[in-house]
């Protein structure tokens, strides 16, 4: 079986959604221009041994429809006889495509690929324009496919007694490891600066991510009311924001960036996805980790660094508990709850900056997990060469 390898990866800042660096910039726009900045990082690759462009979208209506991987493709001046599809599984999408890229590599079914996501969550609505949802997933008794996701965080938050205290310092440290990131510099690896119009349509260069809070304390996040259940414990603090952003990995065979004299920063040691109930969507990334970790001969303690997408404080907390994970290895520099979570860019996301975490620390072995609306879990696993 052929070794699937990562040669670059990139992303954009991440902006707010609706008031921040990305509202009047396409994300087909943006995609593409982070094709050119990956393909710029490796100038001896040549863009004609592309079989496909994997991206995954979460909403892919709007200006992310119609096939946007391949309309991304063409605005970054690909070739035309690669092919490009669009990958959909809500959160875990672009983690999804570079594990599909992978896939297709271990099997022989082309050499290199470029996997990655966007989503603009200014544009496209979280739930789409004209949702039609099925009277059968409705009923009592039925799975709630169409539970919200907040709910769902409250659901983990009692079943686990994860207080609103626990929940208000995890987001803290989330905050605190990402503005700590930030100021050192840490995230220069990964970003890419980007040309955006701000609101008066004049240039300017979107450099930095726009979430991280260094002045939030435990005070300002106690201050906030519950948003999904009045007696609740799931705030707009503990949770992560509406996000614009993608990112983009060059993923190819092991043989192919020895041949082309190209040094991969990792291989993908094997990766899973699992299936759970829909209002405990939270807890997917537990039985996902688990087979990822069986497929690739390894324990948990064997990972050095971890990457769960902290979709809610509650969400991440229960997988915490769940799997016994060591915090100190847990999103090193800050998470979704501060960074921002672009749905489908998301996954994409976090493996440019677990990548770039590692080779800061020379951390050998790494893990990255997504649940997963509707009541999934995705993982995989590398190892840094």
């Amino acid at each position: 079986m052929e070794d699937a390898v990562i040669v670059a990866a990139v992303r954009s800042p991440m902006g707010r959604a609706f008031k921040g660096q990305f509202v009047q910039k396409r994300i087909d726009d943006l995609g593409a221009d982070l094709i050119q900045a990956l393909l710029k990082r490796v100038p001896a690759f040549d863009p004609q041994l592309l079989e496909d462009i994997l991206i995954g979208c979460a909403m892919p209506e709007g200006e992310q429809g119609l096939n946007v991987a391949r309309n991304i493709a063409l605005l970054a001046k690909l070739p035309l006889t690669t092919g490009a599809q669009t990958i959909n599984r809500f959160c875990g999408s672009s983690l999804t495509a570079i594990n599909e890229a992978a896939q297709a590599i271990m099997c022989e079914n082309g050499e290199a690929f470029i996997a990655g996501g966007i989503e603009s969550m200014t544009h496209v609505p979280m739930g789409g324009f004209n949702p039609s949802l099925n009277e059968k997933l409705m009923k009592p008794g039925s799975p709630a496919a169409y539970i919200g996701m907040g709910t769902t965080a409250e659901i983990l938050a009692k079943e686990f007694r994860i207080s609103r205290e626990d929940q208000d310092r995890f987001a803290l440290h989330s905050h605190r490891k990402a503005s700590s990131a930030q100021q050192q510099g840490k995230f220069k690896r990964e970003i890419v600066l980007l040309e955006v119009l701000d609101a008066a349509g004049k240039p300017q260069m979107a450099t930095e991510d726009e979430g991280p809070r260094r002045d939030t304390s435990m005070e300002a996040l106690a201050a906030l009311k519950p948003v999904f259940d009045v007696k609740g414990t799931v705030t707009a603090g503990n949770s992560s924001p509406l996000t614009d952003g993608g990112a983009m990995v060059l993923v190819m065979s092991k043989k192919l960036a020895k041949k082309l004299k190209l040094k991969p920063i990792a291989k993908i040691r094997s990766m899973a996805v699992s299936g759970v109930d829909p209002a405990r969507m939270g807890l997917g990334p537990v039985d996902a980790v688990s087979k990822a970790l069986k497929r690739a001969k390894m324990k948990l303690k064997d990972i050095d660094l971890i990457e769960i997408n902290e979709a809610f404080a509650a969400q991440t907390l229960a997988v915490v508990k769940q799997l016994e994970i060591d915090e100190k290895k847990l999103n090193v520099h800050g998470g979704a709850v501060a960074l921002g979570h672009p749905l489908g860019a998301s996954g994409a996301r976090i493996m440019a900056t677990l990548l770039s975490a590692m080779e800061d620390r020379g951390e050998e072995t790494g893990l990255i997990t997504m649940c997963v609306g509707g009541g999934q879990g995705v993982a995989t696993i590398v190892e840094r060469l």
